[in-house]
């Protein structure tokens, strides 16, 4: 796992702006950094040393030196294209899965993209074609950023590394605000950088250096194809048969793989296939509040399976110190309180370990998530007819809030009509009262829009599944996993967001997956045969904390709320209306918590990038 930066042209002072970028980054890669320059083109890497330690390094080149490649990633799978390579003559000095990259770019060009099985994100420069040609996986497990204004082009695996480039003009495109607050992080695209932009996954591009055109392609589409042929029985033995294959395959390494472990069944499943044939270390962290906490669960299934585990405690000043650094290192805010735990249990586990594997993608692949039982729950409802439904809910929605009246009011929509993601914090209303200025409001569903259009005849289930992937595990879950643990210059593997593991989930009929009483439910009768049925049973805690307790204390109140009224808050927001949030909160009227945290990670992030390092 590593970290590159580049950019098209050459600097008056070339060496020192590149090494200025990789410097920027080196917590991607402690191990080694170097640089490579030309009239054209410059490159820089920052590596994390993990296979063929004494011959990986980057960047790195073709036997004749006409292509030059920075990759951040795993190829899973390079073995096997390796030898297809090796076949048709071509030669290797290395055992790395970078060297494939090149060759297979060589053989097979853009093509080489649908053989790959892994996260990557890469750069080639070829020099012969005078062209760059950069790709990202396909579900965005790894970032590549990009900076592209009239003729200025330079990219990167983080968009700090881009400061430090004497063209790159730092400027907020202060109206992504208006997503930011609905979805806790910039849906889509595009990013709170003026001419900054995401690669999407599942994309490729080629940037001519002749026209200084650069011309983006989708290489992969998430597709279902639902069988319903097969029992419940067949399809667990399909997930029995692939997360095993997966972790095996995730193994590779030249150094120790350790895993987070939570006492949920996803990392629970990981971590008990991990240690069937090594002897493993595990990281978890939590609080002394054991309502909120995680720890006694983990503790219980470690000794159980007889691994090792190493558990840290987190205090509310340990968290609350660590904002700044965790808003700073996401590039983007990103307000999910989470975040902050990853960066703890990344830091727990970079003391022991290299590399550790994560239990991230089960939810969206085979339907876990608690909300994923909501269009069962109202199914009978929504057999009444709809303008029926909807004239009830428009007598509810101006009532006092009741038990039952949220349920009457969403059981009139359809699920394109209520359904953004995981995060609908802010509504178009509520922003209206706290930001200062006047903003053109958009509705969040225009933006997911699309998602659904691509999935219109699947079920709605399905479709909440299909629009997750694409916004709340790409731009939330994903990113917080890579930019913790890349914090700590740890690699962190996901072998249940995988290819071949998609290629079985996108065949799963929604009856095998959620029902009224729980999720996941082929998934978890799989790890019920190998880990017990407590672990496996469990529902989903998605790293709880105590933020909304936390936050009516004074301590921690008075922190934010000097935040709230200092000057960054009063160039964005109307503060009376942030301290009446915090106030409400405080007094126990109402769970503002992640309203709250929302601002507040704003203020934190811009004070990181525009105020510290305001040059």
């Amino acid at each position: 796992m590593c970290g590159f930066v580049g950019y098209v042209g050459k600097e008056k002072n070339n060496n020192e702006v590149i090494n200025k970028m990789v410097k920027r980054i080196i917590h991607r890669g402690p191990d080694e950094q170097n640089v490579y320059e030309d009239d054209k083109v410059s490159l820089g890497f920052a590596r994390l040393s993990i296979i063929d330690l004494n011959n990986g390094k980057q960047p790195m080149f073709n036997e004749d030196e006409s292509m030059v490649l920075v990759f951040n990633g795993e190829i899973y799978n390079f073995q096997s294209i390796r030898e297809d390579l090796i076949s048709k003559g071509h030669t290797f000095k290395t055992n790395t899965d970078s060297e494939v990259l090149l060759h297979g770019y060589e053989e097979y060009g853009e093509k080489l993209l649908n053989k790959l099985r892994g996260m990557y994100a890469f750069t080639i420069w070829d020099k012969k074609n005078n062209t760059l040609f950069g790709a990202r996986d396909i579900f965005g497990i790894k970032p590549y950023y990009y900076y592209k204004k009239d003729n200025n082009f330079m990219f990167g695996s983080e968009i700090k590394s881009f400061l430090d480039h004497p063209k790159f003009e730092k400027k907020l495109k202060k109206e992504k605000m208006v997503e930011y607050l609905t979805f806790t992080a910039v849906p889509g695209y595009e990013t709170f950088f003026e001419n900054v932009y995401k690669l999407p996954p599942s994309h490729y591009y080629k940037y001519d250096l002749n026209t200084n055109e650069m011309k983006i392609e989708r290489y992969y589409k998430i597709e279902y194809d639902i069988d319903n042929n097969k029992s419940m029985e067949e399809f667990t033995d399909l997930i029995s048969n692939a997360v095993k294959e997966s972790v095996e395959t995730h193994k590779i390494s030249d150094v120790e793989v350790g895993c987070f472990l939570s006492s949920g069944v996803d990392s629970s499943y990981v971590v008990n296939e991990l240690s069937k044939n090594n002897d493993i270390r595990t990281y978890t962290v939590g609080f002394e509040n054991k309502k909120y906490s995680e720890i006694d669960a983990v503790k219980e299934f470690a000794d159980e399976i007889k691994v090792k585990n190493t558990c840290k405690y987190i205090t509310a000043d340990e968290y609350f110190d660590s904002v700044h650094k965790v808003q700073y290192h996401m590039d983007e805010p990103l307000a999910n309180p989470s975040a902050n735990l990853l960066y703890f249990v990344s830091n727990l586990a970079a003391k022991d370990v290299k590399v550790v594997m994560s239990g991230e993608g089960a939810d969206e692949m085979f339907g876990g998530y608690n909300v994923y039982k909501e269009p069962l729950d109202i199914a009978n409802y929504q057999k009444i007819p709809k303008f029926i439904r909807k004239i009830i809910a428009g007598i509810v929605k101006p009532l006092p809030d009741f038990k039952g009246r949220s349920f009457l009011i969403r059981g009139s929509k359809s699920i394109e009509e209520r359904y953004i993601g995981n995060s609908n914090i802010f509504s178009n209303r509520d922003k209206i009262k706290v930001l200062k200025d006047e903003y053109k409001l958009i509705s969040p569903y225009s933006i997911v829009k699309p998602l659904y259009d691509d999935v219109k005849d699947l079920d709605d289930i399905t479709k909440m599944q299909y629009v997750d992937i694409h916004m709340w595990m790409l731009h939330e879950i994903l990113q917080k996993a890579d930019k913790m643990s890349m914090a700590n210059s740890l690699e962190l593997r996901v072998p249940l967001l995988d290819k071949e593991i998609f290629n079985l989930a996108r065949t799963i009929p929604t009856k095998y997956k959620v029902s009224k009483e729980n999720t996941k439910l082929a998934f978890r009768a799989a790890a019920n045969r190998d880990i017990n049925s407590k672990t496996a049973s469990r529902k989903k805690m998605a790293f709880p904390l105590p933020m909304p307790e936390w936050l009516r204390e004074d301590k921690y109140y008075n922190i934010l709320k000097e935040a709230f009224t200092g000057d960054i808050a009063k160039q964005f927001f109307n503060t009376d209306e942030l301290v009446h949030l915090l106030d409400i909160h405080k007094e126990g009227k109402h769970n503002n918590s992640r309203k709250i945290w929302t601002i507040y990670t704003f203020i934190v992030w811009y004070d990181e990038y525009f105020v510290k390092n305001a040059a």
